[in-house]
């Protein structure tokens, strides 16, 4: 994985310099905390319903096992004990008193880590695809360039203060395993005809309170011309984008009032203008940049014990089939730590969990974990004759949990229980499902399944792409959850509909049993996913079983 250079280094050291003294001056008085909130917001720190909120980046989800273990430490030293996983990759701190914030950018840093550009108007932690550099899928590793992406747009003096955040995903896989199509910018590799690698671009995707899929402006754009391509779409942007009602902000809605075809003219224009001006000094750095993301040392070694293993332990074989993915090295496997075990916080994780992690990654995982954005952890090359042995291992830490694309692995935001913004509960919302699918006995025989549940408008648990999508609002003071069906996050991109009247809270966890059971009816046979049935028999079916025949026709 990529290293800080010595201006990397001397650059985030400024910064928790200047960050310290602001943070003096905030606790002295000198500073309001009006005046403070944007130089906050600039290092990642957020005043949320109970206390601080410090987000810190993991670019691209990439993390090394001293990193992990700095996480734990932190956990341990300034918040209570644990962390939690985000769906941009990233890692929050729920409750760090101001007074230590200094200190632990402190301590990040020491592991080259920061928590720049997680808030404000700015370009966003750039996300990737979570099985980068092993997935059997892919065409090529496409960390190098989020990597340029992240050294490009880091304190870029233009765009600071765009219009509105701004959130770009990259995937290096024809599999889109990074929501790109419902980013600002989505970032898919593809080959064109004459095999050469190069991406598809998108522009203008983003849910919140108005859900869009992004259009696609370039079916094939070369390698060489990415950067200056995404500049000139934030060039773009940045001109036309509304700064008169943040409601209408994002890049999305420029796209929509611009109109695709205009928007693609300006793009272009404006990118054949910064072409010539960037002279190759990208390729330089992103061929330096390549050289650190080099494949491990795969060894070479019998897999028998792996089968043997797999043949003889149930428990460890529901984990394999449900856990583990399919490495482009036959003798290796990816392995994705769920954090969902039933009944948990969806995406937190213990300092001792962090440990763990970190210590199977380096003993058994090539020193590499992923954080994915469905709130997991992923040690990407695992040799399996070592699986047992790590099953084992996490196992004994409650992080076994055999559920990884199941109806338990739900993505939750924090909700009413940690956010200032949400308007209803989300993290018990995920909890009761999760263990009511439990007790049932139902969550392998339901299958593939992706509920996703947001506690308010602003979306940070991407209901609008999960299959089945949650919505918690308030109703008059009274928590209210919509549902959506039909949503997906992958290549074949949509937002979910809506299927009527809300929900209690008392109601919602009946109300997603009827909507399961009504799947289980009606599909073909146990291939057809939940995505795949809604799809051939539509709404009706799913409403009549939220609503009844009157409930339907109230619905529609």
């Amino acid at each position: 994985m990529y290293s800080y250079s010595e201006f990397d280094e001397a650059f985030i050291r400024a910064r928790v310099a200047q960050f310290s003294q602001q943070v003096e001056r905030r606790l002295d008085g000198s500073l309001t905390e009006e005046e403070f909130r944007p130089l906050r917001l600039m290092n990642g720190l957020y005043l949320q319903l109970h206390a601080y909120m410090l987000r810190v980046a993991i670019p691209y989800g990439t993390l090394n096992p001293n990193q992990m273990r700095q996480l734990a430490h932190i956990a341990e030293t300034w918040d209570k004990g644990y962390g939690h996983f985000t769906t941009r990759q990233n890692i929050q701190f729920n409750w760090p008193k101001l007074k230590d914030v200094p200190a632990i950018l402190k301590a990040l840093a020491d592991v080259e880590m920061h928590a720049i550009q997680t808030s404000g108007n700015c370009v966003r932690n750039v996300t990737a695809d979570h099985f980068a550099g092993a997935a059997a899928d892919e065409i090529e590793d496409p960390r190098p360039v989020a990597e340029l992406l992240r050294q490009w747009s880091t304190d870029h003096p233009e765009f600071q203060f765009l219009p509105r955040k701004f959130k770009i995903a990259i995937t290096g896989s024809p599999n889109d395993r990074a929501v790109t199509r419902a980013h600002d910018i989505g970032l898919r590799m593809v080959r064109n005809a004459a095999r050469e690698p190069g991406f598809e671009v998108m522009v203008g995707g983003g849910l919140g309170r108005t859900p869009m899929i992004a259009h696609t402006v370039r079916e094939f754009l070369p390698k060489a011309d990415l950067l200056p391509y995404v500049e000139a779409v934030l060039s773009v942007y940045n001109t036309l984008g509304r700064r008169d009602n943040k409601y209408k902000a994002r890049i999305k809605i420029t796209v929509h009032e611009t109109g695709k075809e205009e928007i693609t003219r300006l793009i272009e224009d404006r990118f054949a203008e910064l072409r010539p001006l960037f002279g190759g000094n990208d390729q330089a750095l992103l061929a330096d940049i390549e050289a650190a993301f080099a494949p491990p040392a795969f060894r070479n070694a019998p897999t028998d014990a792996y089968d043997a293993f797999y043949a003889a332990d149930h428990a460890f074989r529901a984990w394999a089939d449900t856990n583990l993915t399919a490495h482009r090295n036959a003798q290796y496997a990816i392995v994705t730590i769920s954090l969902k075990a039933h009944g948990e916080t969806p995406g937190d994780a213990t300092a001792d969990q962090m440990r763990l992690m970190a210590d199977l990654a380096e003993k058994y995982g090539h020193s590499d974990l992923r954080i994915s954005h469905e709130q997991n952890v992923i040690l990407p090359h695992v040799h399996k004759s070592d699986l047992p042995t790590l099953h084992a291992a996490l196992s004994q830490m409650g992080l076994a949990t055999a559920n990884v694309g199941l109806i338990s692995d739900m993505i939750a935001c924090p909700g009413m229980d940690y956010c200032a913004l949400a308007t209803a509960r989300s993290i018990p919302i995920a909890q009761q499902i999760s263990t009511r699918f439990q007790e049932l006995g139902l969550e392998q025989t339901i299958g593939a399944m992706k509920i996703k549940i947001s506690g308010c408008i602003n979306a940070c648990g991407h209901h609008h792409v999960g299959h089945i999508g949650i919505l918690g609002l308030d109703r008059a003071g009274v928590e209210n959850y919509q549902i959506t069906l039909g949503g997906d996050g992958t290549e074949t991109a949509a937002i979910g509909e809506k299927t009527g009247p809300g929900f209690a809270y008392d109601e919602i966890v009946p109300a997603i049993e009827r909507i399961v059971r009504a799947y289980l009816d009606l599909r073909h046979s146990a291939e057809e996913t939940f995505l795949d049935a809604y799809r051939r028999v539509g709404a009706a079916p799913f409403k009549a079983a939220l609503y009844g025949t009157e409930g339907e026709k109230d619905a529609a």
